[in-house]
């Protein structure tokens, strides 16, 4: 009796979630994967076209140009906030007085909204009274840049990725260091190591699994980012800086005068299909080369 009730109360707290993942979890992945062997605009009667979506979606140059611009931007990304990450979680490590408040403040790009953040950076660069271009000005330099603009939108919208994901890394690698014995270090001291040597020879080996694991979060993320990007410049100017998630969005949910003027979700749901294998197979290959790094050791 007292085993059944125990039962019972977990299913009672596990069912509301589980009711959850269902409907907003399950059900639309079966749903798109049905759609995408129709051509359906959200109303009247789904039409069957069979592979037609795949088809249209091999010769569709807006969608592969969206896959080079999520490699750039997801590329760009990492080269800089992974290495930055990692140099700020080890100089928070060292005890420095007012670690805390640095903390916090690295930390505060995570916890807000990114249309509000995108709003903010929308003032920041504005291509015509932005404070960036307003400062130039005031130091000399006649003309503005345009930020947003077709030469400097995505250098724009990965610098904008950087500082809202910088804090996010290094709170993780911090918690990874703080699990390294300090005897370590002390005994690397006492037979003449420099802070260079127990960098690469002890610190990167026991921070392996957490690298590993932030990696991956890193890579995941930064391939389906793209509401800094909806909000800012959807896509444009010109495509510069359309990605693929953003791509499969405006199937669903048109934007005035961009990529589609109705609702695609057959076509959509194969763009979104495509973009998910895309990341399955970057993720393959980095567990492929994390386990032959691993070997190595």
């Amino acid at each position: 009796m007292h085993r059944t009730r125990i039962k019972l109360e977990a299913v009672a707290f596990t069912l509301p979630s589980l009711l959850l993942t269902l409907a907003l979890g399950i059900y639309p992945i079966f749903w798109a994967i049905r759609y995408m062997f129709y051509e359906y605009a959200g109303y009247g009667t789904p039409k069957f076209v069979g592979l037609y979506n795949f088809e249209r979606l091999y010769h569709d140059e807006r969608f592969w140009n969206a896959v080079t611009n999520t490699l750039v931007y997801a590329g760009g990304k990492l080269l800089v906030t992974l290495p930055l990450s990692l140099l700020l979680a080890v100089l928070l490590n060292r005890r420095m007085r007012g670690a805390g408040l640095f903390k916090t403040i690295f930390f505060m790009p995570t916890v807000l909204s990114a249309s509000v953040m995108s709003i903010v950076f929308y003032v920041i660069f504005n291509s015509y009274n932005g404070m960036i271009n307003q400062l130039l000005q005031q130091l000399g330099w006649s003309r503005g840049v345009e930020w947003l603009g077709a030469n400097y939108a995505m250098l724009t919208m990965i610098l904008i990725a950087i500082w809202g994901a910088v804090g996010n890394y290094m709170l993780l690698f911090l918690a990874g260091l703080q699990g390294i014995p300090r005897d370590i270090y002390e005994s690397a001291s006492i037979d003449g190591a420099r802070p260079v040597q127990q960098f690469f020879y002890i610190t990167i080996p026991m921070l392996g699994p957490v690298l590993q694991m932030v990696m991956l979060l890193a890579i995941t993320v930064s391939l389906k980012g793209y509401e800094s990007i909806m909000v800012l410049t959807q896509g444009g100017p010109f495509g510069k800086t359309d990605v693929m998630f953003l791509y499969v969005y405006k199937m669903f949910f048109p934007v005035a005068s961009t990529t589609a003027e109705v609702q695609q979700f057959g076509y959509g749901s194969a763009v979104g299909f495509a973009a998910a294998l895309l990341i399955g197979a970057v993720t393959l290959i980095y567990f492929y080369a994390s386990k032959k790094l691993n070997s190595l050791y």
